[in-house]
């Protein structure tokens, strides 16, 4: 092993200095002997030295034995191989020293690790109720704006200012819309660190789940003018079904955010574009829409992320596509993106090779 060969080299370095000093020491004496012409003490001194090197190597053997278990351990500690809250005992009074430095930093470190745990946990469990909390007026408004909406159905042909309403009430809803799937965002982004616990695998209709969130959509599809093409894909995927549809849902807001005119198509495809015969290997999400530049493609992803789209719009927070690749991967599926500025998006969602195609 590459560490052990180390020791000896480091070992050496640390005990160069008293082993020099014992050299230099004798060469003194046998030079001060010689110089006087003590040959008898000359003799008697060169055995007397001999003796202490052979012992003084001895306590060296015995003393690199030692050093070589201490360095073991250290190494196993600082390599994560071996996990110990007790450090190689010691009878050096510096190493106690430095021992008890770190020993009170571990502390120190546990105590903050264990401070910002809390105050993410807060963080999260306030998210998570705020959400709550603030779902409940969205919905009741939601709920007086199609009382509204049917009472102005009901008075159109009496009021000469009937339509004007009834579309200043759609644009609300609209509105009211968009605010509750902000409102899920954050929720999903305050559960993104335990969505482990949260995750229920089951095989599900692709095709099902595309059509409860066209479903849940279609308030924005009849505002935006926007022709939508829909293969029937009865594909399956084992997954869980909640969170697979924010992925779904979440590309659908960002198509129809950024698509101003033309359509949106949602079909199944494999690697060679077909899907009949082989099984779908994606269900892909295409828009006619503004695309993304070239440049800003290997960043989409990152958290906070906006790009060129995000600062001309002022409409991203650099979140949404975030939470897709975070949650794909924790569903072990696949999210790719192929765009071209003024040329439209394809987001291609992996999903198992299980499939039958039927084009409506």
């Amino acid at each position: 092993m590459e560490k052990k060969t180390h020791i000896p080299a480091a070992y050496l370095r640390e005990r160069f200095a008293p082993v020099l000093f014992y050299v230099i020491e004798a060469c003194l004496f046998i030079m001060v002997a010689a110089l006087y012409g003590y040959e008898g003490v000359l003799a008697n001194m060169t055995y007397a030295l001999g003796l202490a090197a052979f012992f003084g190597g001895c306590f060296l053997v015995w003393d690199y034995m030692r050093y070589r278990e201490k360095y073991k351990v250290l190494t196993r500690i600082l390599s994560a191989e071996e996990r110990s809250d007790a450090l190689p005992q010691t009878a050096s009074g510096m190493e106690r020293a430095y021992q008890q430095i770190i020993v009170a930093q571990e502390a120190e470190k546990k105590a903050l690790v264990t401070q910002l745990d809390e105050k993410q946990q807060n963080m999260a469990d306030y998210y998570t109720m705020w959400t709550h909390q603030i779902k409940v007026p969205l919905s009741a408004m939601d709920l007086l704006l199609q009382n509204i909406d049917a009472a102005a159905g009901e008075n159109e042909s009496k009021t000469a200012n009937g339509g004007g309403n009834m579309q200043t009430v759609k644009q609300l809803r609209e509105e009211v819309f968009k605010t509750g799937q902000y409102v899920d965002m954050a929720l999903n982004y305050a559960r993104m660190e335990s969505i482990s616990a949260d995750l229920s695998f089951v095989r599900l209709d692709v095709g099902e789940l595309v059509k409860k969130a066209l479903k849940k959509y279609w308030l924005l599809f009849s505002g935006a003018g926007i022709n939508l093409h829909l293969e029937e894909c009865h594909a399956y995927v084992v997954t869980d079904g909640k969170w697979f549809s924010f992925v779904v849902e979440q590309v659908l807001s960002n198509a129809l955010k950024y698509t101003k005119e033309g359509s949106i198509s949602i079909y199944g495809t494999d690697e060679s574009g077909g899907c009949v015969t082989k099984g779908c290997s994606y269900l892909v999400i295409e828009d006619t829409g503004i695309g993304i530049e070239e440049s800003d493609l290997p960043r989409i992803f990152e958290r906070g992320f906006t790009g060129y789209n995000g600062r001309l719009e002022n409409k991203s927070t650099g979140i949404g596509l975030y939470l897709c690749r975070q949650i794909m991967d924790r569903l072990g599926l696949s999210i790719r993106v192929e765009s071209k500025r003024r040329r439209g998006t394809k987001v291609f969602l992996g999903i198992a090779q299980e499939a039958i195609l039927t084009k409506m």
